[in-house]
């Protein structure tokens, strides 16, 4: 990769008000503490403080900066081909409620823009699913039916605004997309208005389940309060075992502009190619910015800057006046029976619960759990509960195969890392990394652009896995559940909590 195709930051995270909040120092005692401020955490805290609650939100790092800053920010109900597998998984009332749910949150997220008066790029656009391919109409046009009998405004069309030919598309109209940081972070100032605290630079370590519940920091500072919230993305706590049913993968993004009279004017998205999404947002004068997304890989495998490559020529050839200027890259979470994770934590919570396994479509998906969460921890009934209950079985049991599949998966790595042969370190080149055995330890050696070697324990201190180096970011990412960890060693994102251990070479 040319110094000219390095990864940069988030489009989001440079166009967007840096405002900071300060670490916990002192233990604090509120009615609901939310871990995670990403669209999860921050949409679930926000209906909460409205309802009256006190509430303090915990941040590792700085709010809508981490997942939820490095989206692409459709807010659709359209997520891919998912309401003909719901149809027949969940039957059509199943596939209703998810319909239903997605959308009122899209609603709701539109009168809180207006209502706050949230400069956010909000734009009203249709989303599509299309494939160019043939042979995959009928499947198209079985999702269209059974995206409209869920209540969905959808239709099958035969022609797009893309500058290329499809076979065909699922259309859904009256959709949306927008600025992600800028929305959270008029939600936060709105949040802290009204006596919602926000702790940035704050990891939890623990959780105690009692009345009240108690949550210990790294500052040392403790909070106790009678419900929580894990929105972490990836669950920081094990005791529900949720890691089993969840696959991280990792999609690259390339953006940049294009004349506004190029724009495809839509929201874009095929499973075939590698998985290629399109959108546009407003931009400087007559330009637009183009978003494309794709290649997807399970963190810690392959080579991210052969991706990119890919990516980039994709996105070139299509759109030829594409002025590539940001590239970077997100996290997602697959559940293995298709249908995000909202609700208590483990079938003996009473008081904590979770916000997990969006797949790719956290938007519409976040506000759809900040709704439910903040239902559920008021006592109110909310018609989609058991759909994303976390506890649910008949429908882990009917997705057993995807789950054995991810538990395959993630023993190989388990197992197989262990047996890779090891480089000599002498042959690191500057800016790259490589896991070595030195004294019967593997070890994770990264050589800087000034030629000093940095080593760090390889193992995971998730779970235990071994970590590999990703070169187009310089991270080290775990393979079997997705934690990644600067060169450093220090948590880029979890679910691992602790930094890897440091080691002498």
């Amino acid at each position: 990769m040319s110094e000219k195709q390095q990864v940069s930051s988030s489009y989001w995270l440079e166009t967007a008000p840096d405002g900071r909040h300060p670490a916990l120092t002192e233990d604090l005692d509120v009615d609901v503490a939310v871990i995670g401020g990403g669209i999860a955490g921050l949409c679930t805290a926000w209906e909460l403080t409205r309802a009256g609650r006190s509430v303090a939100v915990l941040e590792a790092g700085r709010i809508a900066a981490g997942v939820t800053g490095h989206t692409t920010a459709k807010v659709t109900a359209l997520h891919t081909l998912v309401y003909d597998k719901l149809r027949r998984t969940r039957g059509p009332e199943g596939a209703r409620l998810y319909a239903r749910s997605q959308s009122e949150a899209i609603e709701r997220a539109a009168g809180i823009v207006e209502e706050l008066g949230i400069d956010c790029d909000w734009e009203t656009r249709s989303a599509y699913t299309y494939a160019r391919d043939a042979g995959r109409v009928d499947e198209l046009r079985a999702e269209a039916r059974a995206a409209a009998e869920a209540g969905l405004p959808a239709s099958f069309v035969a022609e797009t605004g893309l500058p290329f030919p499809v076979a065909g598309a699922v259309r859904v109209t009256g959709q949306a997309q927008f600025h992600p940081r800028k929305y959270l972070l008029a939600l936060a100032a709105d949040l802290a208005g009204r006596g919602g605290r926000i702790f940035e630079d704050t990891t939890v370590l623990g959780l105690d389940e009692g009345e009240p519940c108690r949550l210990s920091t790294t500052t040392g500072a403790a909070v106790r309060a009678r419900d929580v919230v894990v929105a972490t993305h990836y669950p920081i706590f094990d005791r529900a075992l949720l890691f089993a049913r969840l696959s991280p993968r990792r999609e690259l993004v390339v953006a940049g502009t294009i004349p506004a009279d190029q724009d495809p004017d839509g929201m874009f998205i095929t499973p075939d190619e590698g998985i290629r999404s399109v959108r546009t947002a407003p931009h400087e004068g007559d330009r637009r910015l183009l978003i494309v997304t794709g290649e997807h890989f399970t963190p810690g495998t392959g080579d991210p800057r052969a991706r990119f490559e890919h990516l980039t020529a994709w996105a070139t050839g299509h759109f030829p006046d594409l002025e590539v200027t940001h590239r970077w890259a997100t996290q997602d979470n697959d559940p293995t029976d298709t249908v995000p994770m909202v609700g208590p934590l483990h079938p003996g919570a009473r008081h904590a619960y979770v916000a997990t396994g969006f797949g790719g479509w956290g938007m519409s998906g976040g506000m759809m759990a900040g709704r439910l969460l903040a239902a559920q921890i008021m006592g109110e009934e909310c018609e989609w509960s058991g759909l994303y209950d976390p506890r649910r079985v008949k429908p882990a049991v009917r997705e057993a195969p995807s789950f054995l599949k991810t538990q395959a998966k993630v023993a190989g790595h388990f197992v197989g890392d262990r047996l890779r042969p090891s480089p000599p370190v002498e042959s690191l080149p500057p800016g790259e990394g490589a896991v070595v055995r030195a004294d019967g330890h593997r070890l994770a050696v990264y050589r800087d652009d000034d030629g000093a070697l940095h080593a760090v324990s390889a193992r995971c201190t998730h779970l235990g896995c071994l970590v590999s180096f990703n070169a187009a970011e310089r991270a080290w990412e775990c393979p079997c559940h997705g934690s990644r960890f600067d060169t450093n060693g220090k948590v880029i994102q979890g679910p691992a909590t602790k930094p890897l251990e440091q080691r002498d070479i």
